[in-house]
């Protein structure tokens, strides 16, 4: 062209596949499936090679460092499409790496308990601990049990509330006394007789209780209250704590608090005393390390209502 500078060639324009390799430290053959997957792109030349834009060499060095930090190809492809961003990409790889970590802790706890047992222990340690394999699906069943067992409707935010108490999160780094725990937990709700027998108890309280949401709030705090005597390793008792238990239930009984009423209140939570129940919050009191779960304060109640029962006898 007179007078004016010569337009650049494709060649002087854009680099060979080689060259990028060399300029990135990443394989050809690696350069090759990315463009093949879309994540470079590249434009072919006379000759039918394949020539990079000098973006690329920026571009492949964020698939690299990517790549590094674990993400997958889609991960990446997302962040280089914009849809979504950088933290975010990241943040979900740490969710995800959290998640297998957890699940090797949990094996890892798994193999050091079937280790440990005793010879004639260790058939059925490994049965228990083999049905339970992963620490979140051990937690799913065990709110899927309570879930079925509630009969009439409740709040999710309530439901959500009273599993935070009953349903322990499997430990970040289990011991193998934890993990056998949480197994037995899941064994035990496996129990059918179990189910039936709590669901036959619901389905008679729907018909007496108007609101469960306003028992569950009442009976949580009435827990409360005894939480300092049962941390405290005092008896059952009379007082304040039994009193807010029973208004719980005499207000969405529609009777009040009567001697009649703590009998017939007595008879229909003798359940809660269930050998098959106590069990249950004790081994949620064995994966969780709490002084007092729960039930042990439900418990102390049930126990308190009995007493109080008796000495007006």
């Amino acid at each position: 062209m007179p007078g004016g500078a010569r337009p650049k060639t494709l060649r002087e324009q854009t680099l060979g596949i080689g060259d990028l390799a060399a300029l990135t430290g990443v394989p050809v053959r690696t350069i090759r499936y990315y463009c093949d997957e879309g994540i470079i792109e590249s434009v072919r030349s006379a000759g039918g090679h394949r020539r990079f834009d000098r973006a690329a060499v920026e571009r492949l060095g964020l698939v690299r460092r990517l790549r590094g930090l674990g993400l997958g190809l889609p991960a990446i492809t997302g962040v280089l499409s914009g849809e979504r961003s950088m933290a975010e990409a990241v943040a979900a790889e740490r969710a995800a790496l959290d998640v297998r970590l957890a699940d090797l802790a949990w094996r890892r706890a798994s193999l050091r308990a079937v280790e440990e047992a005793s010879p004639d222990e260790r058939a059925a340690r490994l049965d228990l601990l083999a049905a339970v394999e992963r620490g979140h699906a051990a937690r799913d069943a065990l709110v899927d049990f309570w879930r079925r067992t509630m009969v009439a409707p409740v709040s999710e935010e309530m439901f959500a509330g009273f599993v935070a108490m009953a349903v322990p999160q499997p430990p970040a780094d289990p011991t193998p006394p934890q993990v056998v725990a949480y197994a037995e937990l899941v064994g035990l709700v496996g129990d059918r007789s179990l189910l039936r027998d709590l669901l036959a108890r619901a389905r008679v309280n729907v018909e007496l209780i108007a609101d469960e949401d306003e028992l569950m709030n009442g009976v949580a705090e009435a827990c409360a209250l005894a939480l300092p005597p049962v941390l405290a390793g005092e008896e059952p008792r009379v007082g304040p704590e039994l009193d807010r238990f029973v208004a719980a239930h005499a207000s969405v009984r529609g009777g009040g608090d009567t001697p009649a009423f703590r009998r017939e209140l007595l008879a229909n939570v003798a359940a809660d005393s269930d050998p098959r129940i106590w069990r249950y919050w004790r081994l949620v009191g064995e994966v969780s390390e709490e002084a007092a779960t729960l039930g042990a304060t439900h418990l102390w109640l049930t126990d308190s209502l009995e007493r109080s029962i008796r000495s007006a006898s």
